[in-house]
């Protein structure tokens, strides 16, 4: 590596633990919600300040190639996703719950700790060989983004990335994800 490249890794490290230092610092825990025993990521204060939601955005958009659309999951994905798009003059597609989306769909129905839950696309939403990035707010047992991929694949598009705010890595979610490139600006 030369001199440049390593004074480059340098800055991208650095800036990299700058977008984590600030994000860990705008993210507020709420106890016991939705239900008791969880503690819930509340990612607002983060997105009501400006420069923090830009930093965050450009973040979850660097270093990714070419990308055609940005697939952004059901609901505080929406937030987060709608944006890197516009950054990256990619299209954007939203992931929905099932049952929300008016043209014809595909859907993937996926395991949760008790139960099931499925995800739709609708079935033009990605063109055969687009690139493709998946953007979230918070991995956790990385079935959601699983299913997303499935879908995305489905399409016959290509998934080049999954890019989320906040992982919590104790849930082990990258171990439902093999051989994606997966991003996150903030491990827990």
């Amino acid at each position: 590596m030369s001199a440049g490249q390593e004074a480059l890794a340098g800055q991208e490290a650095l800036a990299g633990a700058g977008v984590a230092a600030l994000i860990s610092s705008m993210i507020r825990d709420v106890r016991d919600f939705p239900e008791p025993g969880i503690v819930f990521k509340d990612i607002t204060p983060l997105l009501a300040d400006g420069a923090a939601f830009a930093a965050v955005v450009g973040a979850l958009a660097a270093g990714h190639g070419p990308v055609d659309k940005v697939a952004g999951i059901e609901a505080r994905g929406f937030i987060l996703a709608a944006p890197v798009a516009v950054g990256l003059g990619a299209g954007f597609v939203p992931v929905r719950k099932q049952g929300k989306l008016p043209a014809p769909s595909i859907a993937k129905t996926y395991q949760l700790e008790y139960g099931t839950a499925t995800l739709e696309v609708h079935e033009d939403a990605f063109d055969a060989g687009d690139r493709v990035l998946i953007v979230d707010d918070v991995l956790a047992t990385g079935g959601t983004a699983s299913a997303t991929a499935d879908l995305v694949r489905r399409s016959g598009a290509e998934v080049i990335g999954i890019a989320v705010l906040l992982e919590l890595g104790f849930l082990s979610g990258r171990a439902q994800l093999p051989g994606l490139d997966v991003r996150s600006l903030l491990t827990v």
